[in-house]
């Protein structure tokens, strides 16, 4: 599993709440809920993180 990286991210009150419904909605967390955002974006845009190579099978 990849290392995760904090940092403090500014939402309006409003934002983080239609965020966060959305997120219960489909039974994540609010956070993963940004992460998943955050992948589909990356997706769309073929800009999605490169997968290290591990070199395990």
């Amino acid at each position: 599993m990849s290392k995760k990286k904090a940092f403090a991210l500014r939402l309006n009150e409003d934002m983080f709440k239609a965020i966060e419904k959305w997120a219960n909605d489909e039974f994540r967390s609010t956070n993963g809920q940004i992460e998943w955002m955050l992948m589909r974006s990356l997706k769309e845009a073929k800009r999605e993180p490169k997968k290290k190579n591990t070199g395990k099978e």
